[in-house]
């Protein structure tokens, strides 16, 4: 017979799902933003060298356009430092949303597949060490 969960248990699985869920988005979005940072790193080093009077492009709502250094490069760095505002955020909204998984997983008594199956292996180790011991 199939041991089908109560709605409760349901309810339960269903909300630490959602938040797993999203968990998953805050650190997809995160590494995104992380390499538009990156990106914005490496035009702010490339650039930082370079006489401001000298031609540079920069790319606005899909047009290319011709600008110099000098009027370019704060405009990066202001980009980069935004950036970094939002991703200091993200991680704290990610490890509030962790924390909140975290203690919904431990007041529901949830075990993943790898936990289960990893305490199983534990059970069995310490059942093999404390059986009786056989001298030939």
């Amino acid at each position: 017979m199939v041991d089908e969960a109560s709605p409760d248990q349901q309810a339960v699985i269903q909300k630490y799902k959602q938040l797993e869920s999203q968990c998953r988005q805050f650190v997809t979005k995160i590494s995104e933003l992380e390499l538009e940072r990156n990106e914005h790193d490496l035009v702010v080093r490339t650039l930082t060298p370079l006489s401001p009077t000298r031609k540079a492009f920069r790319l606005v709502g899909g047009v290319l356009v011709e600008r110099t250094v000098a009027s370019v490069l704060p405009s990066v760095q202001e980009n980069r430092s935004n950036i970094q505002s939002v991703l200091e955020n993200l991680q704290k909204m990610l490890d509030a949303k962790t924390g909140e998984m975290k203690e919904w997983k431990a007041k529901h008594n949830i075990k993943t597949q790898e936990e289960a199956q990893a305490e199983e292996r534990r059970m069995q180790q310490q059942r093999g060490l404390e059986g009786p011991s056989e001298v030939a």
